[in-house]
């Protein structure tokens, strides 16, 4: 075997050989056979990831955040420390007989600390869920969401600059519109 192009600490329990270059995994993680990991992904300590969850690359997990079957995030992706999936929309303990929701985390999104992502929904691209948002539904691209239930809060740029409803950034005042989804400055 070569050697490994990974770091993985010696107090995870990692059972999945599909780990991308670069990638580090800290100590009290587990990861699932199934499961597969990216190139230069950093997760963090105390993570779980279960056997139906793909990362792509250059994806933070922070501390404590649980990735259950179904959940495939996409390039460039931050999710903030504590993050919950679901992955069943009525669970009930010992009943497996249906297939687990898809939960997609496009590329490039962020979810901040201490949110739950309930089973089935689409993060859109760049789309930015604030700290402690219980996400339900479907997120567009470069949206930015948070509360419980979240709801549509505003905008994000591609160099990360808050925008509010009206597409204005309130430190600056520039003035921006949305062409195919993306907020473009005047």
């Amino acid at each position: 075997m070569e050697p490994k192009d990974y770091f993985i600490h010696d107090l995870s329990d990692v059972q999945t050989t599909s780990i991308g270059a670069l990638t580090s995994i800290w100590q009290f993680c587990v990861v699932l056979k199934g499961a597969k990991i990216g190139r230069n992904c950093n997760i963090n300590c105390n993570c779980f990831i279960e056997n139906d969850v793909v990362i792509g690359d250059n994806v933070t997990v922070k501390s404590g955040a649980l990735l259950w079957d179904g959940v495939w995030i996409e390039d460039n992706v931050f999710l903030g420390p504590n993050v919950t999936f679901t992955n069943d929309l009525v669970p009930r303990s010992k009943v497996h007989d249906k297939p687990f929701e898809k939960t997609l985390l496009k590329k490039g999104c962020s979810i901040g600390a201490n949110s739950t992502i309930v089973a089935g929904v689409e993060i859109g691209e760049m789309a930015f869920v604030g700290a402690g948002s219980v996400v339900t539904k479907n997120i567009l691209p470069y949206t930015v969401w948070y509360g419980n239930p979240a709801v549509h809060k505003g905008y994000i740029t591609d160099d990360s600059q808050l925008l509010d409803l009206n597409l204005i950034d309130k430190k600056t005042g520039d003035k921006y519109i949305l062409k195919d989804n993306r907020p473009i400055k005047l």
